[in-house]
């Protein structure tokens, strides 16, 4: 039965329909991460992590702590050293000592990386408009409200 505004769900058929919903957010989620995926690897022989930790590292010109890369990119810390150390050898990433702190470092993108990920990230958003090319502004806007209050709401559950 699919409810009209005018009806009401019982709680049963709303815990079903929010499992239905979690299901969908997930394999469209994992469909358009796939691709982005099978593209990176094949079009310009990197990974998604690489490009996540770049991105992250992009918004951040004066560097961070791999603890909080970690953090934001919800991974381990032994994930993201791995990563580190072949983008320095690669000269896309440096590390620079935090001041105060013998043991710390910041992790910044190299003039190289930024430019590398500037190229990658133009790639990207062109792949994700033509991935995405199928919904018009109002189904954008609409999904976007959609998931700003679905975030709030996970916000209030914390």
């Amino acid at each position: 039965m699919t409810p009209t505004p005018e009806t009401e769900l019982t709680p049963e058929q709303l815990s079903k329909a929010r499992l239905r919903l979690w299901l969908k957010l997930l394999r469209a989620s994992g469909r358009i991460e796939d691709e982005v995926r099978r593209r990176l690897r094949s079009d310009l022989d990197w990974t998604l992590p690489r490009f996540d930790v770049m991105s992250v590292l992009a918004r951040q010109p004066e560097g961070m702590k791999m603890n909080e890369i970690s953090k934001k990119l919800r991974v381990s810390n032994g994930n993201i050293t791995g990563i580190v150390d072949k983008l320095t050898e690669e000269g896309l990433t440096l590390r620079v000592p935090v001041p105060g702190d013998r043991r710390a470092h910041k992790v910044c993108l190299t003039p190289k990386g930024e430019d590398v990920f500037a190229e990658h990230a133009a790639i990207h958003e062109g792949w994700i408009n033509g991935i995405l090319g199928g919904l018009n502004s109002d189904d954008i806007e609409g999904m976007i409200r959609r998931l700003d209050q679905l975030d709030l709401t996970l916000d209030e559950g914390r």
